[in-house]
């Protein structure tokens, strides 16, 4: 257990906490319940190409990794196939999905106290920065934050170390006193592969044995819990 987890657990959360001045949001399962957009998109996708049309249930897959992967590991795409379902997606999606996001209770009260801290906030997310941006618009998050830092449309930077690289690079954010917050394993090993500290969160779309394995310096199962750790005990 490293020296930050100790002091957590320990009850000393303020002190370990207010060490970092940046903090990193992934945004689908994050920030926003992206489940109705995302969902909706992938069947309008699949019944373009005249493909099986699952459940939205069944589509809860997609949120989170590059979609083109989830296209392939899920539907039996070959890399040709994925992307004309990509551009088939973000005909429904940047029409309607992006529309279909609702905020997770309690994200604003937080987002408001990390800023009154004086920490800078950014969004982080393999999805396009042009639909990120949108989003975070949408639902009235953009004044509390310094950047949305997203993917290209091409799918570069969709990788979430290759993206959380660029992110501390092109903002000269230092990753001694930088977080990621994210529900999925791909926020953890992205933060990982840059060296910086992580906490994932329980109430997205990543399950918590997935969150663990990856040994983020917190697990935080509710919003509540989350905006916990970053106030005095």
């Amino acid at each position: 257990m490293n020296k930050a987890v100790t002091a957590i657990v320990n009850g000393d959360n303020e002190k370990v906490m207010m060490n970092y001045t940046t903090v990193l949001f992934d945004l689908d399962g994050t920030l926003t319940d992206p489940k109705m957009g995302i969902t909706r998109a992938v069947q309008y996708a699949l019944e373009q190409m005249d493909m099986e049309v699952p459940d939205a249930a069944k589509l809860e897959a997609f949120i989170g990794p590059p979609l083109h992967l989830s296209f392939m590991e899920h539907c039996g795409m070959n890399e040709t196939e994925a992307w004309e379902a990509v551009m088939r997606y973000r005909e429904y999606y940047q029409r309607t999905g992006i529309y279909e996001n609702q905020l997770y209770g309690g994200i604003p009260e937080l987002l408001q106290l990390l800023h009154r801290q004086g920490r800078k906030l950014y969004v982080a997310t393999s999805k396009p920065t042009v639909f990120a941006a949108a989003i975070v618009e949408n639902v009235q998050l953009n004044r509390w934050f310094n950047g949305v830092c997203g993917s290209e449309l091409d799918g570069a930077r969709s990788d979430k170390t290759e993206l959380l690289r660029a992110v501390i690079v092109e903002n000269d954010i230092d990753r001694d006193r930088t977080v990621m917050i994210g529900d999925r394993k791909y926020d953890l090993i992205g933060a990982r592969g840059n060296g910086i500290a992580s906490i994932g969160v329980g109430y997205g779309y990543g399950s918590e044995e997935e969150i663990r394995k990856e040994r983020p310096m917190l697990y935080c199962p509710t919003v509540k819990h989350l905006i916990n750790a970053f106030v005095s005990l």
